[in-house]
């Protein structure tokens, strides 16, 4: 039997997102994480691989991650994000309860989740663990021994936490304690190619000083918000 895991990591849009298909191949099935920036590229790679998309899964609700409006950056125009993906195919939305509030107008496609949520798609098992910090319902999946991290941690980085909903004390125990207990081997993919596409936990708490750092020296490196290392 084939293994069930289908994976497929795309970086898309200015911002070096990287947008993830995540499925069973033999059941047809797949659900995107994080579908911004180029819809049309996330629906026709899904098709091309014989997958059709039945769920997106947010990891936080900024924009460059689930598309909308651009005005709250002072700037003109929208990215093309999950409303876009539901005009195009039918799936379920999953946000963390904590953001709720921030995707409106889905009705009942829109379910909110919780740490320890699961999710099951053809015969994979995706686990939803909320790791506030970078936003309060900021979550990250964990399916067959890999982490996909949203904008929670970076390889040799962690996300900022002087926007509105951030917090670094948050962030600290996000990093040091519900990500730092998962085993070292586990494949750590993040949101965005700010250091490389992958990495593995065991990797960033040896190498990746944000993970080490105490309370105050963590606190002191992210410089009210945003990342000062020496």
């Amino acid at each position: 039997m084939a293994e069930p895991l289908y994976l497929k990591q795309m970086e898309l849009g200015p911002m070096q997102n990287f947008v993830y298909l995540v499925g069973d191949r033999e059941a047809g099935e797949c659900v995107v994480v994080d579908a911004a920036w180029e819809i049309d590229t996330i629906v026709r790679t899904a098709e091309a691989d014989g997958l059709r998309i039945t769920g997106a899964l947010v990891t936080h609700t900024h924009q460059d991650h689930v598309g909308g409006s651009l005005e709250a950056w002072g700037m003109p125009g929208r990215i093309p994000g999950v409303e876009e993906l539901l005009e195009r195919v039918p799936a379920r939305v999953y946000v963390h309860k904590a953001e709720r509030e921030f995707l409106k107008g889905f009705g009942s496609d829109l379910v909110k989740v919780e740490a320890g949520t699961e999710l099951t798609v053809g015969r994979l098992t995706i686990t939803f663990l909320h790791t506030p910090g970078h936003t309060p319902g900021s979550q990250c999946f964990l399916v067959d021994g890999r982490l996909i991290s949203g904008d929670t941690l970076f390889i040799g980085s962690c996300g900022r936490t002087d926007l509105p909903g951030g917090d670094p004390t948050e962030m600290h125990r996000s990093l040091t304690q519900r990500l730092a207990r998962l085993p070292d081997e586990t494949v750590l993919l993040p949101g965005h190619n700010y250091g490389g596409p992958s990495s593995t936990i065991g990797d960033e708490k040896r190498q990746n000083p944000l993970m080490r750092f105490a309370l105050g020296e963590f606190l002191r490196a992210m410089g009210g918000g945003r990342i000062v290392l020496p």
